[in-house]
């Protein structure tokens, strides 16, 4: 239920705020809007672009200080990019923590910045926007507290005594950042505080953008006696509610404050049209701009520049939205009328044939446009096709549908950056194969609906009867708009059944015998060792179509969990990645990878993706590592003692291994049994014989005879080997698996290896700042109390004391519950199910 509840409440809000609006402009009509856009100045139009750019330039003063906070530089027009476009896509789409901060995070990880200080930085970005507007609004009440009074209705004493409560506790923040360099919270958490010069910094960059912002409506703002303070204050009121609101840019809950805000003070019908340019200048323009420098960059920059290539990498993501925006538009345009200029051209020169079908085939092309954003989304090629396609025919459309120039423009422009940044879509597969998530078909809901409320805002003096349906005529705006928006219900309406109700599919088959070794030829000629896990039989391939690379994988529930990375030639990773995608959509399942390391995040962001950490991977660099010295001195004494306690060391090469399990079984039974557990699978080797005769065995010995074991990965590269199981007999002396380790380091070190695996710590290396992510709190958490049921501690100690080097591993999954859901089901899958997992 939790799952829905979002869902449930945005519907909510949009259908109140929806009524609002209509209660506020029920003495407004269309034509009285359409007039002011019309008409407002140029002059006002100038001031308010000059606004907009003065705030998108404040705005990169959030990143300049957030780079400094966690003490990273990048050069000046990285951060530029990085802040216009994270800002542009933020304000448009909403959440921008999450839109404006994975181009953050594609952007400055492509600058060499870790994906650790990245997540601080969008961290602190959003601190200091709550921060800076709630300050800066209380400077604008406490200014403008009796003009705010006769519109709020609330004393004006009370105002400033609010926002003079607001503003010194602001001060004496920045106070605190002088006096203290950390803060400790709840003694649990230390947050590091910025210092009084940047803090103070911050907030200047607050203020000058949120007074531009204010300013780029104030300019377009109908004359009243409401003053530019109580216009900025109610302008941070808006925007916050906003936020809050989780509404796609805010739209209709900014609106709404406005129009609250002026109602009785000025006309609402040039309230109304001033909020519509505000709309197309702060918040769509800086889009269309956006993803015109992304286009340009993708035909000047090479794909040796870093920076370059992981902006034009960008591209579907941003493309996918300006495509939704089109759809929008060619949807309101559908039910909105055309001039009286242009419907009397239309009368002489275009038959009304021609006319009616230009309003219905532009209106389905619309909506065809709100789903084929998602297939750019994921770099179709098919989407591509389908959404150049529409966009010619419908730019010819245009000239029947009304004369629309302005449409044109933009389907234009569209067409033009699509055709630029046709490389990018390269993937091979149908549009409609995937199922679309519910959040999707929500907002395509949200979006009919909106329409269909401003067909009845449009034609509200139009009174409704069954002839409307059969009125064919150049000036039947409002059947034709009615006939239009049915059509497009009826074929929303249609899709969402046929996703509904699809046959989920999606079983997947135990590798055959010649799977199994067309994995182990590939294995052998790539690097990493890890991915011999691959041989256990317990996971399913995705082979490339080359036949040189594959993805192991598991299905339990929707979970399609693709263990590590794809293993093999790297040129072909992103396509196997992408096809896994697409697999896991075909059957209505979530693509998730487990236990990725950071070098190839990026082809799981640019997936739609996010990354959480799980752990941290060990591994000891086998050309430095030496016994000598204080530091680890425990080791040479572990040696010592497991040699005075008869212990002998000796690897079986994998051909003698099938001679040893009887006697290496008997160790692992007695290994379960001691433990009081059961075989692990998936991301866990297993004592299975056909996987264990694969590789070579170490053994400690006494008395000549095994008591203790560990099975080696290793490819014929010889960069690195790992180990996988670890098993000893109750016979084993104590300290025993300790003496086997060291042996091995230094075995494998003279054999010339460079690397030993030692495996993954889960849960450990999380960020314990206040400003971390929740993922990384509640790991943190885990991780100090979660002892009784998982030994985390006791792990990472035990190979602590090898002292190795750590590296961080990633579950890349949709955003939400999904990275849950989707780790409840990794642990049925290494468990053998969920009994597996209670009872260990």
């Amino acid at each position: 239920m939790r799952g829905w509840l979002p869902a449930i409440g945005a519907l909510l809000l949009t259908v109140l705020v929806l009524a609002a609006i209509r209660l506020l402009l029920r003495e407004v009509s269309y034509a009285e809007l359409a007039a002011v856009v019309r008409n407002t100045p140029a002059s006002h139009i100038g001031l308010a672009l000059l606004a907009t750019a003065a705030s998108y330039v404040a705005l990169m003063g959030y990143d300049w200080s957030g780079l400094r906070y966690v003490g990273a530089r990048v050069p000046p027009r990285v951060l530029a990019l990085a802040s216009f476009s994270g800002y542009a896509l933020g304000n448009t789409v909403g959440l921008g923590v999450l839109t404006g901060g994975a181009v953050r995070m594609r952007l400055y990880a492509a600058a060499g910045i870790d994906t650790g200080r990245i997540g601080q930085l969008i961290a602190f970005i959003a601190l200091a926007f709550g921060g800076g507007i709630v300050a800066v609004g209380a400077a604008a009440l406490l200014w403008g507290a009796g003009e705010i009074e006769s519109i709020a209705r609330i004393p004006a004493a009370g105002l400033e005594l609010i926002a003079a409560a607001i503003l010194i506790c602001t001060a004496a923040f920045i106070a605190l950042c002088a006096w203290r360099r950390e803060l400790s919270l709840f003694d649990r958490w230390t947050l590091r505080l910025p210092g009084p010069g940047l803090a103070s910094a911050q907030l200047l960059f607050s203020a000058l953008d949120i007074l531009a912002a204010a300013a780029a409506l104030w300019f377009l703002m109908p004359q009243s006696d409401v003053g530019f303070p109580a216009l900025t204050a109610f302008y941070a009121i808006a925007i916050t509610l906003g936020v809050i609101s989780h509404v796609p840019g805010g739209l209709g809950v900014f609106e709404a404050v406005i129009l609250l805000a002026y109602r009785g003070h000025a006309p609402l019908e040039q309230v109304a049209g001033a909020l519509v340019l505000y709309r197309a200048i702060y918040f769509l323009l800086p889009l269309f701009v956006a993803v015109g420098l992304l286009a340009w960059n993708e035909l000047r920059v090479g794909v040796a520049q870093r920076v370059g290539r992981a902006a034009t990498q960008l591209t579907p993501l941003f493309l996918s939205t300006l495509t939704f925006v089109v759809g929008v538009m060619l949807l309101v345009s559908g039910v909105t009328p055309a001039t009286d200029e242009a419907t009397e051209l239309l009368a002489l020169k275009v038959p009304l044939e021609v006319v009616e079908a230009a309003h219905f085939l532009g209106s389905i092309a619309g909506l065809v446009l709100l789903f084929v954003a998602r297939g750019l989304l994921h770099r179709l090629d098919a989407a591509w096709w389908t959404a150049v396609l529409i966009t010619v025919l419908n730019f010819w459309l245009a000239l029947p549908k009304g004369v629309a120039l302005s449409e044109m423009v933009v389907l234009g422009f569209l067409l033009l950056v699509l055709l630029a940044s046709r490389r990018e879509f390269d993937r091979r597969a149908s549009l409609f194969a995937g199922v679309l998530s519910w959040p999707w078909l929500m907002t395509v809901g949200i979006v009919v609906a909106a329409v269909w409320w401003l067909l009845f805002f449009v034609y509200q003096d139009v009174p409704y009867t069954s002839q409307l349906w059969w009125q064919f005529q150049i000036d039947g705006h409002a059947p034709r708009g009615l006939r239009a928006l049915l059509a497009v219900v009826l074929a929303a309406l249609g899709f969402a059944l046929w996703q509904l109700f699809r046959p989920a599919s999606g079983r997947v088959a135990a590798p055959s015998s010649a799977e199994l070794e067309r994995a182990a030829a590939v294995l052998q000629a790539q690097p990493v060792v890890s991915a011999g896990l691959a041989l256990t039989g317990d996971k399913s391939f995705l082979f490339s179509e080359s036949g040189k690379s594959f993805i192991m994988y598991g299905k339990r529930n929707r979970s399609w969990v693709s263990l590590y990375d794809p293993v093999g030639s790297r040129e072909e990773w992103a396509e196997l990645v992408w096809r896994f995608i697409e697999l896991a959509d075909e059957h209505g399942g979530r693509a998730v990878f487990y236990q990725v390391p950071p070098e190839q995040l990026s082809l799981y962001l640019d997936a739609g993706l996010r990354a959480y950490k799980l752990g941290e991977y060990a591994s000891v660099d086998l050309k430095t590592f030496s016994t000598k010295g204080s530091k680890l001195a425990h080791l040479r004494h572990a040696v010592s003692k497991g040699e005075r306690d008869g212990l002998s060391f000796q690897v079986v090469p994998a051909a003698e291994v099938p001679a040893l399990l009887p006697q290496l079984r008997a160790i692992s039974d007695a290994w379960l049994d001691h433990h009081d557990t059961r075989e692990k699978s998936f991301s866990l080797g297993a004592f299975l014989p056909d996987y264990l005769q694969r590789s070579p065995v170490a053994l400690a010995l006494k008395d000549g005879k095994p008591v203790a074991f560990a099975n080696l990965l290793m490819t014929g590269q010889r960069e690195e080997i790992a180990v996988d199981l670890m098993r000893y007999g109750a016979d084993a002396p104590r300290g025993a698996m300790d003496y086997l380790f060291v042996r091995m380091l230094l075995h494998y070190q003279a054999e010339g290896y460079g690397r030993f695996g030692l495996g993954m710590a889960p849960l450990s290396g999380f960020a314990r700042h206040p400003l971390a992510p929740r993922w990384h709190r509640f790991g943190s958490l885990l991780f100090g109390h979660g002892e009784p049921f998982y030994n985390f501690q006791g792990l990472r100690a035990f190979k602590e004391k090898f002292a190795p080097e750590w590296e961080p591993r990633y579950l890349c999954a949709p955003g939400g519950l999904q990275p849950l859901l989707a780790l409840m089901d990794i642990a049925a899958l290494a468990s053998g199910g969920l009994r597996g997992v209670i009872a260990k």
